[in-house]
């Protein structure tokens, strides 16, 4: 079995609840590669990979060797992990962290983690963009001790048995990654008090999206003006992402699915999606209503994805034709029958499958 087989093999899930004692002590069995290390670290609900992965690019264009942890992927494990520019060799980080990492009964997204500190310390990296996984607080990433900049993109209601029922709480929740002093960047003006109250020495209040973000994020980070212009051709698997007669995103809340629709070009989409029971479905599908009025419902490889049937009942009475079909590759077949442009959205888990052919895996 390789590192990265192993890797796919593990639990996303703690056992016995959320909480960073084991992440630290895996760390020190591997001599904390996180210690002072600076970063931009990147919390929020949406658009936390896109501004991780711009912020990196902006610190490179400005000299700094960067690494960026990303998560989750579409098309392989090695996306998660970058150091400078390209995709690090997961599989030499894995083979350093599996033996701890197996005494300590980790989880996959701690070995990640462990993995991507690993890679940077050993690539001699100088600055790291870090995207938090589940919250702020309790996270995996949480462990950094020389954070300069953080970054919250905004805050939805979501995984609010873990973080919170309101997004206050959520957002106090994410904004425990504040170091003191250190200076937050929110998209979202309402965050500007609890910023402060979390720890922040100077708050900036940027509502742009993830370009805007990064760039503040970036400029706070170097002390001068970044180079906008790096920017320019960034993208990521699995966000507005075109292809031949389609487009692939990974919206898997409204708050996702509005951006998506204002972002799209036109509104004759055949619509395909898989959508995880526990979201709100039914705010979605008014949203994805909005750009097309054919509809494909399946089911990704995810064990909380909603069943098919049950999701094509719920679009029936927003969707001129409904379709239900239990593979990807089938619905995405009869998605194109239907007629062109197709969108692909709903889930990421769905984007990885259709990359895969097989189970998406490892991703709360």
């Amino acid at each position: 079995m390789t590192n990265v087989d192993w890797l796919e093999s593990l639990s996303p899930w703690p056992r016995e609840g959320f909480g960073t004692d084991r992440m630290r002590a895996l760390l020190a069995q591997l001599r904390d590669p996180q210690a002072g290390l600076p970063a931009v670290h990147v919390v929020g609900t949406n658009g936390k990979s896109t501004t991780t992965r711009m912020v990196e690019e902006l610190l490179t264009a400005g000299g700094v060797r960067a690494g960026a942890y990303l998560s989750p992927h579409v098309r392989s494990w090695a996306e998660r992990v970058r150091v400078a520019g390209a995709e690090a060799d997961l599989e030499a980080a894995l083979h350093v962290v599996r033996p701890p990492a197996e005494r300590l009964e980790a989880t996959q997204f701690e070995v990640l983690t462990a993995a991507a500190f690993v890679a940077f310390r050993d690539a001699a990296v100088e600055a790291a963009a870090v995207e938090a996984g589940l919250g702020g607080r309790h996270d995996a990433t949480n462990v950094l001790d020389a954070t300069r900049v953080v970054v919250l993109t905004n805050v939805s209601l979501e995984h609010t048995d873990v973080l919170g029922a309101t997004r206050e709480a959520i957002a106090a929740e994410k904004l425990a990654v504040v170091r003191p002093g250190c200076t937050v960047v929110v998209g979202e003006p309402e965050w500007e008090g609890p910023a402060r109250a979390a720890g922040a020495g100077e708050v900036i209040v940027e509502p742009g999206g993830s370009p805007a973000l990064a760039v503040a994020a970036a400029r706070a980070f170097l002390g001068r003006e970044p180079d906008a212009s790096a920017l320019e051709g960034v993208s990521l698997a699995g966000r507005l992402e075109r292809r031949s007669g389609e487009i692939r995103d990974g919206a898997h809340n409204p708050e996702g699915v509005r951006w998506l629709v204002e972002h799209l070009p036109r509104d004759d989409y055949t619509v395909m999606a898989s959508i995880l029971a526990d979201k709100d479905v039914d705010g979605m599908l008014e949203g994805l209503a909005g750009v097309g009025r054919r509809f494909v419902a399946c089911r990704s490889s995810s064990p909380r994805a909603l069943p098919p049937s049950e999701l094509g009942d719920r679009a029936r009475p927003l969707f001129d034709v409904v379709e239900v079909r239990d593979d990807p590759h089938d619905a995405l077949a009869v998605a194109h029958a239907l007629g062109e442009p197709v969108l692909v959205t709903g889930s990421l888990y769905l984007l990885t499958d259709l990359e895969a052919g097989s189970g998406a895996g490892g991703r709360p």
